[in-house]
C-alpha cells in the first residue's frame, strides 16, 4: 500500500469529529431528560448551582457540561467558571416549541442503534425488523424529531401549496393521516381546521394508545380519532384528504397501499405525501443530510420494509422519480412535487 500522509490525517480528524458526534448523542439525551439545557438557558451557572437547580449531582453535572462546551452546544467562561448557552443554543436545545427543536433526534438516533446486534444477523440472513421491534425510544424520539418541523411548515406552507386543498380543510372536510405514530401531524391539522374531522391510522397499537392520549391533552379528541390499521386495509370511503408523513419508504407494499388510498379518495381528493428531502442518483445525495437519511434509512426504513409483504425497500433517499412510478403504479394520474424544504419533499396525488 503506498498511503499519503496529509489525505491519512485528514481522513483521521474526519474519524475523530465522527467519534465525538456519535458518543454526544448520549450527552444531549441525558441532558435533555434531566432537563439541563432548560435550567440553563435560564442564566449562567455553576456545575454546582446547575446541579442544584437540577436535582442531580454536581460531579456528574461538570463532567457533563465539559464535554457540552468542548462541543459547542454550551459556552464556557474561565473567569468566572459559568456555563451558559446563546440564544441559538437554547432555541435548539431548551425550547420544544421551537422549529429547530433537535433533542429529538438525538434520542431517535441512540435508540435506532440498539438494533445493531440484530440489524448484524439480518444482513447475513436478510431478514426484515419491524418498527415494533424497535427500543420504544425511537417512536418517541422520531415523534420529537418530526413535530418541530411539521409545526413550522405543515399548515403554514404545505397544505397552502396543495391545489385547492387549505379550502376544503376551512369549510369542512373528511381527513385521514395514513402511518400517524404518535399522531403530531394528525392533531396540528385538527387544530388549525376545526370544522374538519381526522382519523389517524397507524399498524402499531403503543404509538395509536399515545395518540388518543395526546389529542385528548390538546383537546381536539372531539374530531380526532386515532384507530389501528394498516396503510392497505384502513377503513373509510370517501375521503377529501389523505396524508402520508415520512412512511411511504418504510412500507412493505407503498404501490399496495398507493391502490388502496386511491380507493378510499373521493374522486377530486388529494394524497399528500411527505418524504425526506432526495435527489434520484446517489451522486447527488452525497452530503450531510444523505448521510443522515442513508444511515436511519440502513438501521430503521429498509428493515422495516423488508419485514413486510412485498418487501420493496425504497429506502429513505428513493427519490422524487421513484416515488411517482410508485404513485403511478397505484392508480394515480396526477403527480407532483408541490413544495419542499432542506429536509423534505412534499408531493400532490390526485386521482
Amino acid at each position: 500500500m503506498s498511503v499519503d500522509m496529509a489525505r491519512l490525517d485528514a481522513f483521521m480528524g474526519h474519524f475523530v469529529t465522527d467519534l465525538g458526534a456519535t458518543l454526544h448523542a448520549g450527552m444531549v439525551v441525558i441532558g435533555d431528560s434531566l432537563g439541563l439545557y432548560k435550567a440553563l438557558a435560564t442564566g449562567p451557572m455553576t456545575a454546582g448551582e446547575l446541579a442544584q437547580r437540577t436535582d442531580t449531582d454536581e460531579r456528574y453535572v461538570r463532567e457533563w457540561l465539559s464535554s457540552q462546551a468542548a462541543g459547542g452546544y454550551v459556552q464556557y467562561d474561565a473567569a468566572t467558571r459559568r456555563f451558559s448557552m446563546t440564544e441559538e443554543q437554547a432555541f435548539a436545545l431548551a425550547d420544544e416549541d421551537s422549529p429547530g427543536y433537535i433533542p429529538g433526534a438525538f434520542e431517535l438516533a441512540t435508540a435506532s442503534l440498539r438494533a445493531v446486534p440484530d440489524l448484524i444477523e439480518r444482513f447475513h440472513n436478510g431478514k426484515g425488523l419491524g418498527w415494533h421491534e424497535h427500543d420504544a425510544g425511537l417512536f418517541h424520539g422520531t415523534e420529537r424529531f418530526f413535530r418541530p418541523g411539521y409545526n413550522a411548515h405543515l399548515v403554514q406552507e404545505w397544505i397552502p401549496a396543495l391545489d385547492g386543498v387549505e379550502a376544503k380543510l376551512q369549510r369542512g372536510a373528511k381527513v385521514a393521516d395514513i402511518g400517524c405514530g404518535h399522531g403530531a401531524s394528525t392533531i396540528i391539522m385538527a387544530q388549525a381546521y376545526p370544522k374538519s374531522s381526522f382519523v389517524g391510522f397507524d399498524y402499531h397499537a403503543p404509538s395509536i394508545e399515545r395518540a388518543r392520549k395526546a389529542a385528548k391533552r390538546a383537546g381536539v379528541s372531539d374530531r380526532v380519532k386515532f384507530e389501528v390499521a394498516t396503510a392497505k386495509d384502513y377503513p373509510g370511503k370517501d375521503y377529501d384528504f389523505v396524508t402520508v408523513f415520512d412512511c411511504l419508504h418504510d412500507m412493505g407494499d407503498p404501490v399496495g397501499a398507493a391502490s388502496h388510498i386511491r380507493e378510499s379518495l373521493k374522486p377530486d381528493g388529494t394524497w399528500m405525501i411527505v418524504e425526506p428531502f432526495a435527489n434520484d442518483r446517489l451522486e447527488d445525495n452525497i452530503n450531510p443530510v444523505g448521510r443522515v437519511f442513508y444511515s436511519v434509512s440502513t438501521l430503521v426504513c429498509t428493515p422495516a420494509s423488508r419485514a413486510q409483504e412485498i418487501g420493496l425497500c425504497l429506502g429513505a433517499q428513493a427519490g422524487e422519480t421513484r416515488v411517482h412510478e410508485v404513485v403511478g403504479d397505484g392508480g394515480f394520474k396526477r403527480f407532483r412535487r408541490a413544495t419542499e424544504t432542506p429536509f423534505n419533499l412534499v408531493y400532490e396525488a390526485r386521482p
